[in-house]
């Protein structure tokens, strides 16, 4: 039996803002950025503004929520 176990993801977002509207964190794999050669591109995040583009790994979702639970402290 050949099995493979996983998810493929062709594009994903995770977006966060608060209550301001004003983006906190986003990770995204869109094609962009190919010029700040990012080792992990196209997997990136904006850090607390579109312009900070950081490398990232792909997170799930659980690994979303447990960084925004950090952030709001609940």
């Amino acid at each position: 039996m050949d099995v493979e176990n996983g998810v493929d993801r062709l594009m994903y977002v995770y977006q966060y803002m608060n209550p301001q509207k004003e983006l906190v964190f986003r990770y995204d794999n869109t094609g962009h950025h190919r010029e700040l050669n990012l080792p992990t591109y196209p997997h990136h995040k904006h850090a607390g503004s579109e312009d900070n583009v950081v490398a990232s790994a792909v997170p799930d979702l659980n690994d979303v929520l447990i960084e925004i639970l950090g952030i709001i402290k609940v």
